[in-house]
């Protein structure tokens, strides 16, 4: 069978990323992973991370399948098969992002010895491997699906299973590792006043473990799950306009991006001497000028010369555009370099309670800017897409599919972003095996150099995740009104004024709250079952504390993992019972009022949540930076840092996964709310 052109450039362009990432991973491989004392460590981590995460997939896999066959039975065959697809992939995502990692650290560790630019190389391209293989994966599995089942709400399941499971491992591992982070920092560094990482901290393992398959494992598939969330979104808008041209359009463009994040990757080298922030800027830059053109050169191509055609691109440039635009925004408010961090850094002096409160307020204060980039977005995307429409009846779905590009086009950097976003596990772990190994204050501040750098690097990529959910949110709202309309034979009325929106508002407004404060909770009971194990070992065993005896790393591990999958329910529970639920009691209108006030609270309180955790863990490193390590103001700071924990590595990211599966399940449920209705 001849594959079409529009089909044959993504699926080439997801080969030739595999191809880059095999290599990546291939010179990552032939570096030193250095002495036995190093490679027993990695491997400790690498036994409780695999651990961990069989673990949860016992519980994920029966409910995937069970899942698989309901959708598949009830929503078109094809719904299934694409749950079944998008479900795999996102375990695959986590998997192949905790593997990489393991393995990158141990030798980022020992390649201190050799400076900061083989250091910064070996992070670098560990983490590309994650950039490249991620998104590579949901770009070809789309792009087959869409190939071999042409109609795209037959496939919408994909994002269904994508989004799921990206929950369930961002949920279980956000709380195994803050559990462990919160318990090492509150007993160790707080209470027995040993430094981070010490090998003497029975929770130190479990530590290194969370950054693997919280960040790591998280991260890879959480950003696959936007991909996903994002082509669909527009797929879904184009298919309601009609042209199959425009349907596959979003596709090529993020083979744009692709192959513009494969050259990107490859301008990093090991010759860094000093600020590690600029060949990562240097890398992007390179990779958006790139998507642009490619975009630029796949439009005329495909849709040719007209008014249309270039409206399209220019909501792809928009897209481009608003990556570093979020980039600089989320800089200014978790880097140490600026005023923010700075006052919070400041606020030390005056106690826990000022520290605590400063860092909120600059949360806070950050979703300002961040709120207007998205309104100047969408203007314009919307603006310049309905301009273009053939028919005047047709510019609200032309609008609202430039806004729909705008977001792939972000999507379409993924690779990059999430290559410059894994850096920072890996560079975290790296200084862990660094510290337990006694390698020497010289060999600490190179990791920490970089790990600073990717404190801030895993913030930008949290609000580059949850500014694309925004936007494709909007687009996914706007299809399940039009496929409401085409499942019920009519029209519905989603203004104010019914009251049945209002409800679904409200109820959506809170669902973001609800499991903000499920899952900081759920922290907070597996930190506290951490802390009594860790002081429970320094109360036994003495010699602990003198080095003399070994502890107990393995229970502290089994403890993250046991109270972590315990709070995986809960979350994915509400995001998946409530649109179902709501349109069954209240129909359409309520349904599409809660997937809006899920937006609209979700977007807002996940970027506070992320910028506040993450300028909280840069004001305590700053305060290290400067000398001040043991003084009153870093016992201050280290508490802020512990506070921010399961603000940025636990709930905000899970809410822009939570956002995403509300709408893929209000979309493929749909036909749902009138079967029941009508019995």
């Amino acid at each position: 069978m001849e594959i079409p052109s529009q089909f044959l450039i993504p699926i080439i362009a997801s080969i030739a990323s595999f191809a880059v990432a095999a290599f990546y991973t291939m010179w990552v491989l032939k570096q030193n992973p250095g002495t036995k004392q190093m490679t027993d460590i990695s491997d400790a981590v690498k036994v409780g991370a695999a651990a961990f995460l069989r673990r949860e997939l016992k519980i994920i896999i029966p409910i995937a399948i069970g899942l698989s066959f309901l959708i598949g039975f009830f929503f078109h065959g094809s719904n299934g098969i694409a749950f079944a697809v998008g479900a795999a992939l996102s375990a695959v995502s986590g998997i192949i992002s905790l593997k990489i990692t393991v393995k990158a650290a141990v030798r980022s560790a020992n390649a201190t010895h050799s400076g900061l630019g083989k250091t910064f190389a070996l992070a670098f391209r560990g983490g590309a491997t994650v950039g490249l293989v991620v998104p590579a994966m949901a770009l070809m599995a789309l792009a087959i699906l869409f190939m071999v089942f042409p109609d795209p709400i037959t496939i919408a399941g994909v994002g269904i299973g994508a989004s799921l499971i990206a929950l369930f491992i961002r949920i279980g591992g956000g709380i195994f590792t803050k559990a462990a982070d919160m318990g090492a920092d509150l007993v160790g560094k707080v209470e027995a006043n040993i430094p981070e990482d010490d090998p003497r901290n029975p929770a130190t393992i479990a530590d290194n473990v969370g950054d693997n398959v919280g960040d790591a494992a998280g991260m890879g598939s959480d950003v696959y799950e936007s991909y996903i969330v994002t082509v669909l979104a527009s797929i879904l808008i184009g298919a309601l306009i009609g042209m199959p041209k425009i349907m596959t359009y979003p596709i090529l463009i993020g083979a744009a991006g692709m192959i513009a994040s494969i050259i990107g990757t490859a301008t990093i080298g090991s010759k860094t001497k000093d600020d590690v922030m600029k060949p990562l800027n240097r890398s992007f830059y390179i990779s958006a000028a790139i998507a642009i053109g490619l975009n630029y050169v796949f439009t005329t191509m495909f849709l040719g010369n007209d008014k249309l055609s270039y409206a399209l691109f220019g909501c792809t440039v928009v897209g481009v555009i608003l990556v570093p635009v979020i980039q600089r925004i989320t800089d200014n408010y978790t880097n140490y370099k600026y005023k923010p961090v700075r006052d919070i850094t400041d606020s030390a002096k005056w106690g826990y309670a000022s520290l605590t409160l400063m860092g909120i307020i600059k949360g806070m204060q950050s979703t300002g800017p961040f709120m207007i980039a998205l309104v100047v977005a969408i203007v314009i995307s919307f603006s310049v897409g309905s301009s273009a429409a053939p028919d005047p009846s047709q510019a609200l779905l032309y609008g609202i599919f430039g806004t729909s590009l705008t977001a792939m086009a972000m999507l379409s950097l993924a690779g990059i972003v999430l290559s410059i976003d894994a850096f920072g596990p890996i560079s975290d772990n790296a200084g862990g095996i660094v510290e337990m190994t006694g390698m020497g204050e010289e060999n600490r501040k190179i990791t920490d150099q970089i790990d600073a750098v990717g404190n801030t690097t895993k913030a930008v990529t949290k609000g580059f995740a949850i500014a694309s959910a925004g936007l494709a949110a909007l687009a996914m709202i706007q299809a399940f009104q039009y496929e409401a309309a085409k499942v019920f034979a009519h029209a519905f009325d989603y203004g104010l004024s019914n009251p049945a929106v209002v409800i679904g508002l409200l109820v959506g407004g809170l669902i973001p709250f609800i499991i903000t404060g499920q899952l900081i909770g759920g922290v907070s009971r597996a930190a506290s079952k951490m802390v009594d194990e860790v002081r429970r070992q320094f109360k036994a065993d003495p010699e602990i504390l003198t080095g003399k005896s070994k502890p107990d790393y393995a229970k502290c591990v089994d403890i993250a993992t046991v109270a972590s999958l315990r709070e995986l329910w809960k979350s994915a529970s509400i995001a998946i019972a409530a649109p179902i639920v709501l349109g069954i009691i209240l129909g359409p209108p309520a349904v599409a009022g809660l997937l809006m006030g899920a937006v609209v609270t979700g977007i807002f309180l996940a970027y506070h949540l992320a910028n506040t955790g993450g300028a909280w863990d840069n004001a305590k490193k700053l305060v290290e930076m400067q000398g001040r390590k043991g003084s009153e103001e870093h016992k201050v700071a280290v508490v802020g840092d512990i506070i921010g924990d399961p603000y940025k590595d636990t709930a905000g990211p899970a809410l822009n996964t939570v956002i995403k599966l509300l709408n893929t399940v209000a979309i493929v449920f749909v036909a749902a709310f009138i079967a029941i209705l009508t019995l």
